[in-house]
């Protein structure tokens, strides 16, 4: 089914996922890893527009963190430095499994408190490495987020876990707005097609706040794609550290932002601002 008119009025959400768990210096010098290098990536991205930020940690050797003292000092940075934009902070699977770990993030207060925090609804096999959810971490996460007021922030990866958000709202753990990024292009997951692409949109819930992120080479057709089904986009070196097909060019942050803003500008869109995300949100 086409989008409808008002879906392509409605401003798109903008989400910078400037570090991911992946990329390493060795990959590419512009991947932000200290919490003043990622401030400084959302800031600059700020300054051409995002709606909000989904942030890894990771350690002073550059591997992944799930410690809350880590996400405290990148909170607090990019607070600091870009402090209109909403956080949302990873509960990923894809390094550990326990629900303690996981939920560490969850338990940051007064401005440090994140606005949303990642969700998998389902275990997942990416190339070499598989991210494992259970139905009880997934559950037990939902239900501290819930408890914390924390928006989860649905990532979807494959038709499964877009039918299983149905599940979390008949359990009552997700009783406000849906959000949600759907990402194409994993090999063990939903294709960037246009057939694929339009049937996961199409299973989510009525009003949804969605976001198509293409991993890898797909980022710029999914993000087009995504723009002209009325949704937002999901862009930045976690999905993706090249800027072209050909992998001739290593992208920056700020250098994918700007791309997303032409293409809005083409389909004749605008995005969404973050007070324009947290009125969404509080309007439940």
């Amino acid at each position: 089914m086409p989008p409808l008119l008002s879906d392509l009025d409605r401003p798109a959400p903008l989400v910078l996922a400037p570090t991911g768990m992946v990329p390493t210096r060795a990959m590419t010098p512009h991947v932000p890893l200290t919490p003043a290098e990622i401030a400084a990536d959302v800031a600059a991205a700020a300054s051409v527009g995002i709606t909000s930020v989904h942030l890894h940690a990771r350690d002073d050797d550059g591997d992944p963190t799930w410690e809350r003292e880590v996400y405290a000092r990148i909170v607090g940075a990019v607070r600091e430095k870009a402090p209109e934009v909403v956080i949302n902070v990873s509960t990923s699977g894809r390094t550990w499994s326990e629900v303690e770990r996981r939920a560490d993030c969850l338990a940051l207060d007064d401005d440090l408190k994140p606005d949303l925090a990642s969700l998998t609804l389902s275990s997942l096999n990416f190339l070499t490495q598989a991210s494992v959810n259970s139905p009880d971490t997934i559950h037990a996460l939902a239900q501290v987020m819930l408890d914390r007021g924390i928006v989860p922030e649905l990532e979807l990866f494959d038709f499964g876990m877009v039918n299983y958000v149905g599940v979390l709202q008949r359990k009552g753990l997700l009783p406000g707005p849906v959000v949600a990024n759907l990402f194409f292009g994993n090999v063990a997951g939903m294709q960037a097609t246009l057939g694929e692409i339009g049937l996961a949109v199409d299973r989510l819930p009525a009003g949804t706040i969605w976001s198509g992120a293409g991993l890898g080479d797909f980022g710029l057709p999914v993000q087009s794609h995504s723009i002209a089904a009325g949704g937002g986009v999901r862009v930045g070196l976690e999905d993706g550290i090249w800027f072209d097909r050909g992998r001739t060019r290593l992208a920056t942050n700020p250098m994918l932002v700007e791309r997303v803003h032409e293409l809005l500008e083409l389909h004749g869109r605008t995005m969404m601002t973050p007070d324009q995300l947290r009125a969404r949100l509080a309007a439940g």
